[in-house]
């Protein structure tokens, strides 16, 4: 397996990631997000425009995002570091696909389904990638820069 495809595999078997983006003053802020893996390692997720991140995302794309497995010793832990940057995707036909992906991975019905409905779909594109694996042993990783 090559390392692109050992972190596809990681992605796909998590759900939450956290999203660090730079505040107006200039201060980190980090937040919990469910996310969609998608293409090229990219990442797809569903927020009001009105949030913190989506506000900070606007003023500068730039961001970094760490997904990791549960764990309960050093030897579980397991998880990717980004860095790239995020944006709002405006078009109809890539929201209608990624939506109902979404739905799918997320069992989304009702409310939560309609309150997907009124926010705004957004892309994270890593450039900067570092997998760890305890398992592996303590401290294994290995990174890889991406071109987009």
């Amino acid at each position: 397996m090559t390392r692109r495809e050992t972190i596809a595999a990681f992605l796909s078997t998590q759900n939450t990631l956290t999203l660090s983006t730079i505040s107006r003053g200039g201060s980190p802020h980090a937040t919990p997000l469910y996310y969609l893996p998608g293409e090229d390692l990219r990442l797809y997720w569903f927020s009001s425009s009105k949030s913190e991140h989506s506000r900070d995302l606007r003023r500068d794309p730039a961001a970094a995002v760490a997904i990791h497995a549960p764990s309960r010793t050093w030897r579980d832990i397991r998880g990717v570091q980004m860095r790239g940057h995020a944006k709002e995707l405006r078009d109809p036909a890539v929201r209608l696909a990624i939506e109902a992906a979404y739905a799918r991975r997320f069992h989304l019905t009702g409310a939560t389904k309609s309150a997907m409905a009124r926010s705004e779909l957004y892309v994270f594109t890593p450039n900067w990638l570092r997998h760890l694996d305890n398992s592996k042993g303590f401290g294994y990783k290995f990174e890889l820069s991406l071109a987009h």
